[in-house]
């Protein structure tokens, strides 16, 4: 569990606070206009209806003692700006902001900005790989080389073990689990038999599974 302190409640902000709350984190939030706050006020740890751009609201909140602190104001970057080099200024140990573009990632890490996200960018991508292809059905970037992709199962695989199909060596790319309806089974051995009823969850490089999917 971690305390954390999010700044600007819009769509990302809340999604971003209620899904902390769900993993058990401490979750103080922080907006200028009260009817952003108010459906989050039977959840989180604490809230606050303030200007974080006042240095005495940040003081007076206590950022030392927050794990993390997020700025996810994405309206007003000059804000978002200023809100970042304050907290950073002011003792917060770790800052991560929220961008839409590249020069505002730029000045926000000048600025003190740990750590910069791009979701709608990120979610964009994501959903640009996944809809290109049918046998894509989840997606999630770990760097420019490497990805992990939920698959189907290939019909001339059902009943063999992975070791039969000799996975690995073929494809390049490695399972790292089996994924039927709610049910997770990772780090499968090489005894697993495929089923046509499961999708693998894979990890490799774009061109290796490229090249996987089409054998599907």
């Amino acid at each position: 569990m971690k305390s954390i302190l999010v700044i600007g409640m819009g769509r990302f902000g809340h999604h971003l606070s209620q899904k902390l709350l769900e993993l058990g984190n401490e979750v103080m939030v922080v907006d200028n206009m009260e009817e952003k706050l108010t459906d989050m006020l039977p959840y989180v740890t604490n809230a606050k209806i303030a200007d974080c751009t006042d240095v005495d609201v940040l003081k007076s909140i206590g950022i030392r003692n927050f794990d993390i602190c997020f700025v996810c104001i994405g309206t007003n970057f000059q804000s978002s700006l200023e809100i970042t080099s304050l907290l950073k200024e002011n003792g917060a140990k770790l800052v991560i902001s929220k961008a839409t573009r590249d020069i505002q990632a730029k000045f926000l890490l000048r600025n003190g900005a740990d750590q910069v996200i791009y979701p709608d960018r990120d979610m964009a991508e994501k959903m640009a790989v996944r809809y290109s292809t049918s046998h894509i059905f989840d997606y999630i970037e770990l760097n420019d080389e490497y990805s992990i992709y939920e698959i189907p199962t290939a019909k001339d695989w059902v009943g063999k073990t992975i070791g039969e199909v000799d996975f690995r060596a073929k494809f390049k790319v490695s399972i790292l689990g089996f994924k039927e309806g709610e049910e997770t089974k990772l780090l499968p051995m090489a005894d697993h038999v495929f089923s046509k009823e499961e999708h693998l969850m894979v990890i490799g490089k774009r061109e290796d599974v490229d090249r996987l999917l089409k054998k599907l």
